[in-house]
C-alpha cells in the first residue's frame, strides 16, 4: 500500500481524533481487531469510514457480560483480590488533610459495617437508607448492605424534612446512615428522621448528632464470615423521584438492571483501572452510580451514583471525592480526572471563568495561530484542571451549539446524552464523531427506540426498573403491556436514529389562540445566558407566553450593588430577541419577568436536582399575569421595589 497507518484501539479516542487529518489520507482502512469494550464507530472515525475507500470493517464483538451470573457487588469483590494495595478512594478532610483507602482498606471497613448490620438481626432483605452527600462511606455503607442481603435506599441531603420523613415510612427503613449535609440545617432535617429509628452517622456529619458513630460501630467488629451472594433478579435498590408533581415515588431497580447497563456504557466509553474521576453530583441519583453523561428528562436522575459506584465497582478506576463548593478547584486539580462529568451551568462558569483573564476575541485569534494554539489549549485545559481528560459529558440540559464548539475547538469532546431513573438512565448517548447539535444521542447498545401516536418516546431497556415501589397503578401507567417504558418526553428521531427531545407531554400548554408550546427547550435557551440561573415558560391559556426568570448571583449583585439594572434590562431585551427569532410565530415570548425570589427545594420551587416545580411557580405568579401582560412591557421586574436605594447608596459611597 502507498500509505499504511495502524492505529491502537487501546488509544484513547482524544488521541485517535488528533489522527484524523491521517485517516483522511489513507486509501485503505481496515478494522483488524477490536477488544470487549471498543467501539471503531463510536471512535471518532465514522465520517472518515465513508471517505475511505474500500472500506473493510471486520464484525466488532456485541455486548456481553463476561459472567452472566455475576452482579455488581461480585465485581468490587473481583477487584479487591486483584489489587488490594492500589488507591480506590480518596476522601478530602474539611481541615485539608486527605484520606486514602486501598482495595484492601475499603473491603475490610465495608465487611465490618456488614458485620454491624448483621448483629442488628434485620429481616432479609430489609431496606436501609443513606442520607449524606458524596464521602467514601457512602460507598462502603452502600457495599456493606449489598453484602448483607439487604436493600439500600438513597436520599437526598437537600430534601425536605416532610419528603424526608415520606421516603423513610414509605420504604419501610430499617437502619438510616447519617452523612455530611453541607449547608442544611440539621436541627430542621432531623424533624423528617421517624422517631425510634434507628441511625448511624459518618464522620464528617452535623455537630449535634447523638447517633452512634461509624467509627463506634467498627471497634473491635470482625469482619463478616460470609458475604451473602446476590442474584440478577433481586431488588437492588429504591430510589425516590424528586416528583416535580405529586409524591415521590419509589424505583425498584434490580443487580442485573444495574450491571448490565454497566457493562453497555463501558463498551461505548472504554474505562479501566487506570481512569481517574471526582465524585461531586449527587450520589443519591442513578447517574453517580453509573457513568452516562445525562439529558435529566424526569424529575429524577441518577447519573452520579452509575458514574461513581457501578463503573467503579467493575473497572477499579480511582474515585476522588470533592469536600465542598469552595474547595472544588483544588479538589479537582488533586484528582486531575481522566473522565469528568458536569451540567451546562458549570461548563459555562469555566468558560466565563476563561473569558474574564482573556478576552473572547483575543482568544479566538490566538487559536488560529497554528504553533500558539496548542501551547493555548493546553494551558486553558490546565488551568482548568481538565488536562487529562479523556471523555467529558454533560447533562440535566442541552448544551448551547456555541459552547459545544467552543470546549471542540479546546480539544475537549463533550458527549450528551438521555436517561431517566425509571431505566437506570441507559437510554441514549452522543458517540464521538456522530454527535449533532440538539440531539442526545443514539440508542445505547441493547436499546431499543420508538415514537408512539401522539409523539411520546417509549423504550425498551436492559436498564428497565422492576417498578415502583407498593404503587403497581403508576407501574403500568409508566410501563406499556408490552413492555416500553413511556418516558413521558415527545422526541424526534433523525435518519441515524439520534433523538432530539422536544418537550414534555404533560408540560406542553395551549395559548388561547389554541396553539401548543412546548416550554423546556425554550427554557433551555434562557438558561444558557450567563445571567440566568433558572427559567419557566408559560402561557396556558393566554394570549402568548411568558417567561418568568431567576437571575444567578452575579447578575442580582449587579443589580442590587453596582447599580446595574439598565445594563441587565437590555441584555435580556437582547436575550428575549435573540430566542424569538428562532421560535415559531405561536412560541414567542411576549416578555421577561426577573423575579427577586429564592427557589430551593425547601420552599418547593424546585426538585433537590433543582429542576423548577412548574405548577408551583405558576401557581405563585397566577395573580400577576394580568398586570403583566397589560403593561405592555418586554422586561418586568418583579418584587425589586428596593433597587434604586441600594443602587443609589452603593453609588454614593
Amino acid at each position: 500500500f502507498s500509505h499504511t497507518l495502524g492505529i491502537s484501539t487501546g488509544l484513547c479516542t482524544t488521541s485517535i481524533l488528533s489522527r484524523r487529518p491521517l485517516l483522511r489520507r489513507s486509501h485503505f482502512f481496515i478494522v483488524l481487531s477490536i477488544d470487549q469494550t471498543a467501539d471503531p464507530l463510536s471512535m471518532g472515525i465514522t465520517d472518515l469510514c465513508h471517505q475511505t475507500e474500500p472500506f473493510t470493517l471486520f464484525p466488532t464483538m456485541k455486548l456481553t457480560v463476561q459472567h452472566p451470573d455475576k452482579v455488581i457487588p461480585d465485581y468490587i469483590l473481583d477487584q479487591c483480590a486483584k489489587h488490594p494495595s492500589k488507591i480506590f478512594l480518596t476522601q478530602p478532610y474539611p481541615d485539608g488533610s486527605v484520606k486514602n483507602w486501598t482495595f484492601a482498606q475499603f473491603l475490610s471497613e465495608s465487611k465490618r459495617m456488614a458485620s454491624y448490620i448483621e448483629s442488628l438481626d434485620l429481616p432479609i432483605p430489609s431496606q436501609i437508607a443513606i442520607m449524606s452527600k458524596n464521602c467514601a462511606w457512602w460507598l462502603m455503607a452502600d457495599l456493606a448492605i449489598m453484602m448483607t442481603g439487604h436493600v439500600g435506599v438513597p436520599i437526598y441531603p437537600t430534601l425536605t424534612k416532610e419528603t424526608t420523613r415520606y421516603t423513610l415510612e414509605h420504604s419501610e427503613a430499617k437502619l438510616l446512615f447519617v452523612g455530611k449535609l453541607d449547608k442544611h440545617p440539621w436541627e430542621e432535617m432531623k424533624k423528617g428522621i421517624p422517631e425510634g429509628m434507628k441511625c448511624v452517622s459518618f464522620p464528617m456529619c452535623p455537630e449535634g448528632l447523638e447517633y452512634e458513630t461509624w467509627d463506634k460501630c467498627l471497634e473491635g467488629r470482625e469482619e463478616m464470615k460470609e458475604v451473602k451472594k446476590r442474584r440478577g433478579e433481586e431488588m437492588a435498590t429504591i430510589i425516590y423521584t424528586s416528583g416535580s408533581t405529586g409524591v415521590p415515588k419509589g424505583v425498584m431497580l434490580s443487580f442485573k438492571n444495574m450491571t448490565d447497563p454497566t457493562f453497555g456504557l463501558i463498551k461505548q466509553v472504554p474505562v479501566t483501572e487506570k481512569d481517574r474521576y471526582l465524585s461531586y453530583l449527587p450520589i443519591s441519583h442513578v447517574p453517580f452510580l453509573s457513568l452516562t453523561p445525562l439529558y435529566l428528562s424526569s424529575e429524577q436522575q441518577g447519573m452520579e451514583r452509575w458514574i461513581g459506584e457501578c463503573v467503579p465497582f467493575v473497572t477499579g478506576m480511582h474515585v476522588y471525592f470533592a469536600d465542598s463548593l469552595s474547595t472544588f478547584v483544588q479538589d479537582l486539580n488533586r484528582c486531575k480526572p481522566t473522565l469528568f462529568l458536569s451540567v451546562p451551568r458549570l461548563w459555562t462558569k469555566f468558560q466565563q471563568g476563561v473569558f474574564k483573564k482573556m478576552e473572547p476575541e483575543k482568544l479566538e485569534k490566538l487559536l488560529k495561530i497554528p504553533v500558539v494554539s496548542w501551547l493555548v489549549k493546553r494551558k486553558l485545559l490546565k488551568a482548568l484542571g481538565l488536562q487529562d481528560v479523556r471523555y467529558a459529558g454533560s447533562g440535566s440540559a442541552p448544551l448551547p451549539s456555541d459552547l459545544l464548539s467552543w470546549y471542540r475547538n479546546l480539544g475537549l469532546e463533550l458527549l450528551e446524552g438521555y436517561g431517566m431513573t425509571e431505566n437506570f438512565n441507559y437510554s441514549h448517548m452522543t458517540r464521538v464523531g456522530r454527535g449533532r447539535v440538539g440531539y442526545v444521542g443514539e440508542p445505547n447498545d441493547g436499546v431499543t427506540q420508538r415514537i408512539a401516536e401522539d409523539g411520546e418516546l417509549q423504550i425498551q431497556t436492559p436498564g428497565l426498573m422492576m417498578g415502583y415501589y407498593k404503587n403497581e397503578e403508576a407501574t403500568k401507567e409508566t410501563i406499556t403491556e408490552d413492555g416500553w417504558l413511556r418516558t413521558g418526553d415527545k422526541g424526534e428521531l433523525d435518519d441515524m436514529g439520534r433523538l432530539k427531545i422536544t418537550g414534555r407531554t404533560k408540560e406542553i400548554f395551549k395559548t388561547s389562540k389554541g396553539k401548543y408550546v412546548a416550554p423546556a427547550p425554550i427554557e433551555n435557551q434562557y438558561i444558557s445566558n450567563k445571567r440566568v440561573e433558572l427559567a419557566c415558560v408559560s402561557g396556558r391559556g393566554q394570549p402568548a407566553a411568558h417567561v418568568i426568570v431567576l437571575l444567578n448571583d452575579d447578575a442580582i449583585k449587579m443589580v442590587k450593588e453596582g447599580g446595574q439594572q439598565d445594563a441587565i434590562e437590555k441584555e435580556m431585551e437582547a436575550l428575549l430577541k435573540k430566542v424569538n427569532e428562532g421560535l415559531d410565530e405561536h412560541e414567542k415570548v411576549q416578555f421577561i419577568a426577573i423575579v427577586n425570589e429564592e427557589w430551593l427545594p425547601e420552599n418547593g420551587f424546585v426538585t433537590p436536582t433543582n429542576k423548577i416545580k412548574r405548577a408551583k411557580i405558576e401557581e405563585e405568579h397566577a395573580e400577576y399575569l394580568d398586570g403583566w401582560y397589560g403593561s405592555k412591557k418586554k422586561v418586568i421586574w418583579h418584587k425589586w421595589d428596593d433597587i434604586k436605594t441600594i443602587a443609589d447608596t452603593t453609588q454614593s459611597a
